[in-house]
């Protein structure tokens, strides 16, 4: 049996190891245009920040290493130019020396990844305008920056890629400038979210201007649409990327509803013997069962060993993604997995959505605040999603979340997970737990939640409803939510007789625990429609901020 598989990167070099390991008789051959294999792409903008020493360190295998380890032989400077699937050939490049010849296969693995994608902007083509993709966009970027040293960059468009080089730049001494189209960062959080993200970078010094508009890109600067001229001695486009799906559709390989390859939950393509795995192949969500297309890479690592097994006679099935991601931004991480509110809506599930600001660890032992927002059907409780932002232990709790929505967790099972508890590494009742608290009284225990942009729209449309400050008069005093009055909670008790029972009433805190306590005393009262707001007046000012921009 000879398997061969285009693209020697994350997916195809898992493919073709889990390949080697369930058969030692197969000749296995990967083809490969670029000069690097198996690097990882997620180090990159760590590298040119001087974190990661030696470009080495991000590509430490080559093709004698696969030749001895696997008996896996790796042609770099390889491109395939056709498939011929009747034929069961490829037609391959040598670029170093411009031979074509062909070659057959028994199966075929495609790993061909995705490419940035490059607006079209005008000066997109100047020598100070870079994407960064792969090892040779990382080395380009890092001779233009030793031996031209900008001292301004401009980064176009905000996800996680962008971010991390927002970081990376600024460890250089740079300026830099975040431009997004969008009217917030993080396009795939929510925008209660993606505002504190905002002005996390804001804080160090880094311009950021979104639902802004490129209309030209010169040798030292960016110009707006307005005509605002940014200042930018080096330009990133960070815009996403697209599935390199070209090879696949010329020999006939169907793509599905995203425009990557479409695939069974065996890598399987729509022609017999054909694989699809990593960047270029569609997934689908674990929550709706749809088709969703989130290139990561771990799930390149997964789905190349899933496609590596079945090429050869295994059983392996993809079970979908969550596209849990998490990233860093000048100290401040942030996490994501399932669906956003946003998405949730869109889906048709009827949510419950809770705001829950905790700190990692004990504030004795240094404990720093992070901000959970996780969302549940209301339905059937189960979980949907959730956002983390926060300076530490944010990647724990977000892979514990993502756990429990794989295996169809409730939000009430989240109280009762038996996690790990030591000062120096969480509290008593871990963030998680309070999640699962939060979520289970609204869900359950008739204690409802209101979100911000929920009073926001109350507010605007003149719908009556009392809102009770529950925090000191002092604090009322320096910042309050307009039309709220001050009952702190050691006198609710006392005033709750002279309120309206019947009336909508909004409790609520800086961060929603006292409102919450100030919500169970008025529902116990014989209050009818109490709702505690949600991540409180934390929330509510960063929400308020962002639509009023």
């Amino acid at each position: 049996m000879k398997l061969i598989v285009i693209g020697a990167v994350a997916a195809g070099t898992s493919a073709a190891a889990k390949a080697r390991r369930n058969s030692e008789d197969a000749q296995i051959v990967i083809y490969e245009k670029d000069s690097y294999i198996s690097y990882s792409g997620c180090g990159m903008p760590y590298y040119l920040g001087g974190e990661v020493a030696r470009a080495e360190e991000l590509s430490p295998r080559d093709p004698a290493f696969f030749r001895s380890k696997y008996n896996v032989e790796i042609k770099t400077g390889h491109e395939v130019l056709s498939i011929d699937p009747v034929g069961k050939s490829v037609t391959v490049k040598n670029l170093a020396t411009g031979d074509i010849f062909s070659d057959s296969y028994d199966t075929l693995i495609l790993a061909t990844g995705a490419r940035a994608v490059t607006p079209p902007i005008p000066g997109r083509e100047s020598s100070n305008v870079f994407t960064l993709r792969n090892i040779n966009d990382m080395l380009r970027i890092e001779t233009f920056l030793n031996e031209r040293k900008p001292g301004s960059a401009a980064i176009i468009g905000t996800g996680f890629i962008g971010l991390e080089m927002c970081e990376s730049l600024m460890r250089r001494g740079m300026q830099v400038t975040l431009l997004e189209k969008l009217p917030q960062v993080t396009p795939g959080l929510d925008g209660d979210m993606a505002i504190r993200v905002e002005e996390h970078p804001k804080k160090s010094g880094v311009a950021v201007k979104t639902g802004v508009s490129i209309a030209q890109i010169t040798e030292n600067s960016v110009i707006l649409a307005d005509g605002t001229e940014i200042p930018a001695g080096l330009v990133l486009l960070s815009t996403g990327v697209r599935p390199n799906v070209e090879l696949a559709t010329a020999a006939g390989v169907s793509l599905g509803k995203t425009g990557a390859i479409a695939v069974d939950t065996h890598m399987r393509t729509s022609l017999p013997d054909i694989y699809a795995c990593g960047d270029c192949a569609e997934e689908f969500h674990v929550v709706t069962g749809q088709p969703v297309y989130r290139p990561l890479g771990s799930t390149a690592n997964k789905t190349g060993r899933i496609a590596g097994d079945c090429a050869t006679g295994g059983s392996l099935a993809y079970r979908g993604t969550l596209g849990t991601g998490i990233f860093r931004v000048l100290g401040l991480s942030v996490a994501q997995t399932g669906l956003s509110a946003r998405e949730a809506r869109e889906a048709g599930y009827d949510t419950v959505v809770c705001h829950s600001t905790k700190p990692d660890k004990p504030e004795y032992l240094g404990g720093k605040e992070m901000t959970i927002k996780a969302i549940a059907d209301r339905a059937t409780g189960r979980l949907l999603g959730a956002q983390i932002v926060g300076p530490e232990g944010v990647d724990k709790r977000i892979d514990v979340l993502a756990t429990a929505i794989s295996y169809g967790g409730k939000a009430e099972d989240l109280f009762f997970l038996d996690l790990a508890y030591a000062p120096p590494f969480a509290t008593t009742k871990d963030p998680v737990l309070y999640t699962g608290m939060i979520l289970e009284n609204a869900l359950h225990g008739a204690r409802p939640l209101m979100t911000a942009e929920e009073l926001l729209e109350r507010q605007r449309a003149g719908e009556p409803t009392v809102i009770i400050d529950t925090r000191t008069p002092e604090s009322y005093q320096k910042s309050h939510i307009a039309g709220a009055v001050s009952i702190p909670l050691a006198e609710l008790r006392k005033s709750a007789d002279a309120l309206d029972r019947d009336a909508v009433t909004v409790t609520y805190c800086n961060k929603g625990v006292t409102g919450n306590a100030a919500q169970n005393l008025l529902l116990n009262r014989g209050f009818r429609r109490v709702y505690n707001l949600s991540g409180g007046m934390n929330q509510y000012t960063a929400v308020k901020k962002m639509q009023e921009r």
